[in-house]
């Protein structure tokens, strides 16, 4: 289990099938109130002229399930990216920084702090949310690597 500090995927986000409800997943959890996120995906119709997704981009969310609850969509192109989940003690509390390629694409301060210890995921899942029907091809992701590095 895991407290303040960098966690860092790999990960390889291949064109998803069109509005399929399917997600490639780099994630933190502790429990369903205290999970924190990137789920990439199509996105839904709605989403992806929301944000001015184009044809090759997928939509990656940065989620925070609780306390407070916070989903933030971007568009990211198909291919290898860096995703990291920054978390910093103010106060206490976690302060959450979510970052695409190095660059910042969602903070937040939590209401939790290091009290909450953290499992290191990767996923594939069919996840409602992210596309707008039931996957009509096999989806995939792929994970060259995972890193954590604490700090306080």
């Amino acid at each position: 289990k895991y407290t303040s500090g960098r966690y860092t995927w790999r990960t390889y986000i291949p064109a998803m099938g069109e509005k399929d409800q399917a997600s490639v997943g780099s994630w933190i959890y502790c429990d369903d109130h205290h999970e924190l996120d990137f789920e990439v995906g199509y996105g839904t119709e709605e989403v992806r002229k929301q944000i001015g997704a184009t044809e090759k981009e997928m939509v990656a969310y940065m989620t925070s399930q609780d306390f407070p609850y916070t989903s933030t969509p971007v568009a990211v192109s198909t291919g290898w990216h860096i995703f990291e989940i920054d978390l910093t003690l103010r106060n206490g509390k976690y302060y959450a920084t979510w970052r695409i390629d190095h660059e910042v694409k969602q903070e937040v301060q939590l209401q939790f702090g290091s009290e909450i210890a953290f499992h290191i995921y990767c996923s594939v899942e069919n996840l409602k949310f992210i596309g707008d029907r039931i996957p009509q091809q096999e989806n995939y992701g792929l994970f060259d690597f995972v890193q954590y590095q604490y700090h306080p």
